[in-house]
């Protein structure tokens, strides 16, 4: 079978993308909030029920955003995963925050619940989760944690847009969420992000932060005559362009999400000999989490085995990845606190092997990308 290179990752457009950009542009306002900025924002409030959604740049602008709202003093520690990647605890260290890392659930990668009240002091100031392959975490086991011990529960929902715990949109649920538009994501624009906020106590100083420290978003309201400098922040609004860019994705964001699921659940089946003989282990997805297909993955047995396999893949022209690197090993964080051993996360970071998936990847290359695989192990 002649087959080209299969990518990991390749971004799909809609068609509609070069047309918007062209009436940003034409329109005279292609600097941030913009009229596609405001479209995008007034599409998220509504599918997914937020206060305030607003554009940045990236999701890392978006978790800066989090770290800026919650003041963080030198003295306050924030509790984050290890098995996730550098800006869900860069965000909050930079600002001068302790990071206290948790550790993964044993059978899939999200944030370990029962080990998180031995983490919290009297310093801990948040607990911020990751939805990990836009599945979701045990939210009403953590939330219930936060809300015993007063704190600030954050969602980092990089990869899981249009996905839910129980029937609840990921990124609503803790008291500020963040979305990622980065090209590897199911709808994106290059870069961006999406900070979602769902306390009210955040929503009047998020928009000062998100303008340069300014209340320039109430002047163009006409809620007051002129705008100054009221506060910190700084220039996180996205390029009216790239919200163009965005809206033509969102549009288009059931069919999208239609043709990953199938892609999904055609790795799924096609590996499923696999799974029932114990070669690998796959995806484990709680009953109160909905699946994005925004990755598939499969578990092997050891660090060298994964190895062996992702030269195999790159030999036959498949590109598959692993990550994370857990950030409680790396070397930054060994230079500023005492690395231990988190062996779940551990796990994850030695056998987690991420498939190629996305919108284009058609059936042939699927068929030959598992064929290879189930190859390799027999």
């Amino acid at each position: 079978m002649e087959i080209t290179k299969i990518p990991f990752n390749k971004p799909y457009l809609t068609g509609n993308e070069i047309t918007y950009i062209s009436q940003a542009v034409q329109s005279g306002h292609i600097s941030g909030n913009g009229n596609y900025t405001k479209m995008c924002h007034q599409y998220f409030e509504k599918r997914y029920g937020l206060k305030k959604g607003l554009l940045t740049t990236s999701c890392t602008d978006a978790l800066e955003m989090c770290a800026l709202l919650l003041n963080i003093q030198q003295s306050d520690e924030i509790i984050v995963p290890t098995y996730t990647f550098v800006s869900s605890a860069l965000a909050f260290s930079r600002q001068g925050a302790k990071i206290v890392f948790a550790d993964s659930e044993k059978n899939n990668p999200n944030i370990d619940p029962t080990q998180l009240e031995k983490l919290i002091t009297k310093n801990t100031k948040a607990v911020l989760v990751v939805h990990y392959a836009g599945i979701a975490c045990n939210m009403s086991a953590i939330k219930k944690i936060t809300d015993k011990h007063n704190l600030v529960l954050i969602e980092d929902a990089a990869q899981a847009i249009e996905s839910n715990y129980l029937k609840q949109p990921l990124g609503t649920i803790g008291d500020l969420g963040c979305f990622s538009f980065h090209e590897t994501k199911n709808i994106q624009c290059g870069e961006g992000g999406l900070l979602l906020i769902n306390n009210e106590k955040y929503l009047r100083r998020s928009e000062v932060l998100w303008e340069k420290g300014t209340n320039r978003a109430q002047f163009f309201r006409g809620e007051i005559n002129k705008y100054g400098w009221v506060d910190t922040g700084s220039s996180f609004l996205i390029s009216d362009v790239l919200a163009a860019f965005l809206f033509a994705q969102l549009e288009q964001i059931d069919r999208i999400q239609e043709k990953r699921l199938s892609i999904w659940h055609s790795y799924y089946n096609k590996l499923k000999v696999l799974e029932e003989r114990g070669s690998i282990k796959f995806p484990v997805i709680p009953n109160y989490a909905s699946n994005n297909a925004h990755m598939f993955y499969i578990l092997c047995k050891n660090l060298e085995e994964r190895t062996s396999l992702i030269e195999e893949l790159r030999k036959k022209n498949i590109l598959a990845v692993f990550h994370y690197q857990c950030l409680h090993r790396s070397p930054y964080m060994k230079s500023v606190s005492y690395p231990k051993s988190l062996s779940n996360a551990d796990y994850f970071e030695d056998t987690l092997l991420r498939l190629p998936l996305y919108y284009e990847l058609d059936e042939k290359e699927i068929t030959y990308i598992t064929d290879s695989i189930i190859k390799f192990f027999k």
